[in-house]
Parts: C-alpha cells; sequence; structure tokens
C-alpha cells in the first residue's frame, strides 16, 4: 500500500508542477499589471514548492518503495532523470529571480517594469522548462521497463 501512495503522491506532484508551470507561462505577459504581477510571485513560490514535493517523493520512491537503490544508481535513465531535473531547477532560477526583483515595487502599489527583451526571456525559459519536464515521463517508462540499465 505505501509503494501504490508514494507513487501517487509523486506523479500528482509532477502534475502539480507542470500545471504550475503552465499557469506561469499563461500569466507571463506585457504589458503586466499589479495583480498578474502579485499571482505570478504566489504561483512561482507554489511551483518551487511542488518541485521540492517531487523531489520527496521521488527519493521516498527510490529509497523505500521502487526496485531498490542499487537498480537506480546503476541506470543510465535514472542519472539523465535527475540531470534533466536539476536543469530544469537551475533553468527556473531565472524567471525566479526576476519576479523577486519585483518585490519593492509591489510594495509600493506599482507595476514592475519588464523590458520586451527580459520578458522575451524569461518566457524562452519558460518554455525550455516545459519542453524539458515533457521528456522526464518518456526517460521513467523507459527506466521502468528495464532500459537504462548498465553494469550487468
Amino acid at each position: 500500500m505505501g509503494q501504490a501512495i508514494a507513487a501517487y503522491l509523486h506523479f500528482l506532484a509532477i502534475f502539480v508542477l507542470f500545471a504550475l508551470l503552465t499557469l506561469e507561462h499563461r500569466l507571463f505577459k506585457l504589458p503586466l499589471d499589479l495583480e498578474r504581477a502579485r499571482s505570478l510571485i504566489r504561483v512561482d513560490i507554489a511551483y518551487g514548492l511542488s518541485a521540492g514535493a517531487v523531489l520527496a517523493t521521488g527519493l521516498a520512491r527510490v529509497v523505500w518503495y521502487g526496485k531498490g537503490l542499487d537498480y537506480y544508481l546503476h541506470n543510465s535513465l535514472f542519472h539523465a532523470k535527475v540531470g534533466l531535473f536539476v536543469l530544469i531547477a537551475l533553468l527556473s532560477a531565472f524567471p525566479t529571480f526576476v519576479f523577486l526583483n519585483w518585490r519593492n515595487e509591489l510594495k509600493a502599489g506599482q507595476v514592475p517594469q519588464v523590458s520586451p527583451g527580459k520578458a522575451r526571456a524569461v518566457i524562452m525559459v519558460i518554455r525550455l522548462e516545459l519542453l524539458l519536464a515533457l521528456v522526464m515521463p518518456l526517460l521513467a517508462a523507459l527506466m521502468a521497463r528495464g532500459y537504462g540499465v548498465f553494469g550487468g
């Protein structure tokens, strides 16, 4: 039963993460208004929390409920998935820093000013995150079917 619950929580966290990233993409468009800017910050915080939940539930599956730590450590697709997760996390820092720089303006009740170039960069990073996130289920499906095992 624990294995099924851990898998369910992991999948749920992944769906929430993807939904929040999609929402972030939809909300970020110029010209910004005050409410959308505030929403973007809240969505980005929730996105970070959901990434933490994906990581925590994934670790639980690897350590306690999956095929065993040894299986995952000897699977190249697992390493690729973890690497992709880290890459997405690193990419997500750029939009987060842009949004965090709005704090003073928002506290003063002002709409944050974002240059068109920076806005395009944020949108492209979010799109890249979404694209990379779509590769992860493929890697997981292949890994679950025994692909990627090395040393055996």
